[in-house]
């Protein structure tokens, strides 16, 4: 690692934002699954219903992580890079960038107007999620990192997937990578909708219960945390 990854953020806040029902109102590594299915890539019948199945796992806090993801990488195995990431332009334009609102929006942008170090901290894989960043103007991604091979996708995760507890250990990392802890912060946060992130929530100095599920918006209201609709 070269010095300048060491060197301290100069921010003095930090900003992290879920992305799945937070920043988007809907589900980006469901919809890409979806969107392979419409384009032909994939059995869309067979696929949709685990799909969903692992959807609802995931609202219930019961996902298998794993599980999920030998399942949900797959397609980026069967198909060249090329293709995906022409595949990947067309899924932004015609799902993405329309569902994105202004006011997510202006969340993230008052946050890079402070100057505020931010980072997108999701369980969605890197390669559906990057563009999204970008997309928002959001400079660093901590996101599931799928395993290549001479820049070929194997479909198979690399590393702790940035799921429950392992998004406090990514982010961690991340933070340790850059030089700097979470006490090098006056203040962070973290926004999301899911009782899943309670780990991450816990985590910060403000965090943020964001188009929160019934059980997390019930521990906000008893943990006194702020609740924020931006779909509403």
């Amino acid at each position: 690692m070269n010095d300048s990854a060491r060197t301290a953020p100069t921010a003095a806040r930090l900003a992290l934002f879920d992305l799945d029902h937070t920043l988007l109102p809907i589900d980006s590594d469901y919809e890409w699954a979806r969107f392979l299915a419409r384009v032909g890539a994939i059995d869309g019948p067979t696929h949709q219903q685990r799909n969903e199945d692992f959807l609802r796992q995931y609202q219930a806090g019961t996902l298998d992580i794993f599980e999920f993801l030998e399942f949900q990488l797959a397609p980026l195995a069967a198909h060249t890079r090329a293709q995906l990431d022409a595949w990947h332009q067309q899924y932004m334009d015609e799902v993405i960038r329309p569902a994105i609102t202004p006011r997510a929006r202006a969340l993230v942008q008052s946050h890079l107007d402070n100057q505020d170090l931010c980072a997108l901290v999701t369980a969605t894989n890197e390669f559906v999620t990057a563009p999204i960043a970008a997309e928002f103007g959001i400079g660093h991604l901590i996101a599931t990192t799928v395993e290549s091979t001479d820049g070929q996708f194997t479909g198979k995760p690399r590393g702790t997937p940035s799921f429950r507890e392992g998004k406090v250990l990514r982010t961690d990392q991340w933070l340790t990578e850059r030089g700097c802890g979470w006490g090098s912060f006056s203040q962070s946060w973290f926004y999301s909708d899911s009782l899943n992130d309670l780990p991450l929530l816990s985590r910060v100095s403000h965090p943020v219960a964001t188009n929160p599920d019934p059980r997390l918006e019930q521990i906000a209201g008893e943990r006194g945390w702020t609740v924020l609709k931006l779909f509403e």
